[in-house]
């Protein structure tokens, strides 16, 4: 049963802070590209194919869920420096990220910055539940 299947799954916590100044378009993107990254890393993420009434299997969805939430870019870079320092999974998405479509250029523009000068338009975190909380629970959700 489905619900067997997720309670194997060791109680974690993956939730993504995104620049809540960003258009729309744009936090979505940032929140999307955190979280195929983060399935890169972690392809356990994704639960046990969905089958539907009528037999069709839907690809499996993350069972704990992603909570996607509002930072400012300040806020962005201490929780990036804060979720380093613990024992989780962190994926960073650099502002120059979104400033060109050629990911080559990307990591050209990455390359001339210094990691403490870094801006990131969203950071997710991926880990123990506890550690995760303590380090995104003061922000809310990205409106």
């Amino acid at each position: 049963m489905l619900s067997d299947l997720v309670s194997e799954i060791e109680p974690g916590r993956c939730a993504i802070v995104v620049d809540q100044s960003l258009p729309v378009g744009r936090a979505a993107n940032a929140a999307a590209v955190i979280a195929l990254t983060m399935g890169k890393i972690h392809p356990e993420l994704a639960g046990v194919d969905l089958i539907d009434g009528s037999g069709l299997a839907h690809p499996g969805l993350i069972p704990i869920g992603i909570s996607v939430l509002g930072a400012t870019a300040e806020e962005l870079k201490a929780l990036r420096e804060k979720a380093t320092s613990r024992e989780i999974s962190v994926v960073d998405f650099p502002i120059q990220g979104q400033q060109t479509n050629d990911y080559s250029a990307f990591g050209s523009a990455v390359a001339l910055v210094e990691t403490k000068e870094l801006s990131y338009v969203g950071v997710g975190l991926y880990g123990s539940r506890k550690v995760v909380g303590k380090i995104v629970g003061k922000f809310g959700f990205l409106k």
